[in-house]
Parts: C-alpha cells; structure tokens; sequence
C-alpha cells in the first residue's frame, strides 16, 4: 500500500527507461485506485502492469471487492493472488485464493499465486507439506490446460520485510518441490510455468537466486518503490 499519483510518475517513467537494454519480463502490481494511471503511462511499453487482488464474485454485493471484469477494464495482464499479507491480515484461506484464481483465469488475467510457509512451519519442518496444500487446493480447481496460464511466487512469510532471506539452495528446494506438484496435474505444461521467488529479493542477492534452476524471476515488494533497485534486480537475468 504505497504510491501517490506524482510519485507513481516519476517511478513509472524512470522504470520504462531502465528497462530499454532487457529482455526479461517484467511488471507493476499497482493498488487498485492507480490502474487507470498505469494503463495510461504504460500502454505501448515493456513493462506490464497488474493489480494487487481479485474478488472470486463476478458482480453484486460485496462493497469493497473488485472484480476480475472491472480489472480488465484497466487491461491488466496480471493480479497478485493469496499474498501472505492478505492471507494473514484478512484469513484468506485456501479455497478462497482458488476461486480467486479461477476469476482471473476466466477474464484472462494471468494469475500470480503466492505460497509459502512461517517461520513456526518451517522450523517444524512442515515447509513441504504447507506449500503443497497451498499449490494443492488451486491445482485441484483449475483444469490441466490452465496450469500453463499461472505464474507462482513462493514467499517463505519468515523472509518478508524481516531482512532475512532463504539461502538459493533452501528457495531452490521448495520451488523443485512446486513444479513437481505441477508436474503431476500437467507434465507438459510444469517446466514451462514460473516460479517466483517473493522473500527479500534485492540487488545484493538477485542474481544467485536466480541462478538456481527452478527460480524463473522475483516477486518485489520494498526493493520495487526504487526504481534503481528494481531496475537492478530485472537485469541481474541479462
């Protein structure tokens, strides 16, 4: 929850002239009220541009929501689903990120659905088995030909703004256990789906992460608002 339409410009523009020399994908997951701002700043550019969350309702009442139609409105190519944010402050639960994914997909917004696990999971050694009920429930509510059309994030909550970060060697395990899930709904489509590591990822240690063979990008949060340090994170994959 950042950004103010005169700082969101100066971002915006310093992010589209950085990116001129790269060939890595990349986008802004911007809070909903400044879609209209990036859809107007950035159409015609390199860098996509998406909103933060999803409801699984079309249309009706529920004040508040936004709906995957009213995202495609603003042309948004992605949405952040299931961020450990909004499953711990607002207890979205693990069907709820499902149906939240199935929205997104039928509007063809390409989902990006956030797994991982705490600190006490992960120290009761519970870290596979988290992720994978987490991956499990969307899995199970998608058909195999959607499997190709989902981006992953794993963002292991114990590393997020706590200035710790996973070891590549301990992102990379989790995410071979992620695309072996995926395999297993869709063998074909698995290699090819991204998986994003979301725990800390700067510039200091992008480019060992992303080295790792199943770690394909990151998910930025507080390295994003500079435009230099995200700009050095996209081209630490060049």
């Amino acid at each position: 929850m950042n950004g103010s339409r005169t700082s969101n410009a100066v971002l915006l523009s310093e992010i589209v002239a950085g990116l001129a020399a790269s060939g890595a994908a990349s986008a802004v997951c911007v809070p909903a009220p400044y879609l209209a701002q990036c859809q107007a700043q950035l159409a015609g550019s390199a860098l996509g541009w998406g909103a933060q969350d999803v409801s699984a309702h079309a249309s009706g009442a529920y004040t508040g929501e936004i709906s995957a139609a009213m995202l495609q409105d603003f042309a948004c190519g992605y949405v952040v689903i299931g961020h450990s944010e909004r499953r711990a402050y607002h207890g979205e639960s693990d069907a709820q990120v499902a149906a939240k994914t199935l929205a997104a997909l039928a509007a063809g917004i390409t989902p990006i659905v956030c797994i991982g696990e705490t600190l006490v999971q992960r120290e009761a050694g519970q870290t596979d088995a988290v992720v994978a009920q987490q991956l499990g429930a969307v899995l199970a509510a998608i058909s195999v030909a959607d499997v190709a059309k989902l981006v992953l994030a794993y963002e292991p909550v114990w590393a997020i703004g706590t200035g710790k970060t996973a070891t590549p060697q301990m992102a990379q395990d989790v995410h071979q256990v992620l695309r072996g899930q995926l395999a297993v709904k869709n063998a074909v489509a698995a290699a090819g789906v991204q998986i994003l590591y979301g725990g800390s990822m700067k510039p200091e240690n992008a480019k060992e992460l992303m080295a790792m063979p199943d770690i394909d990008g990151g998910l930025i949060g507080g390295a994003a608002l500079k435009a230099a340090d995200f700009l050095a994170i996209i081209h630490a994959v060049d």
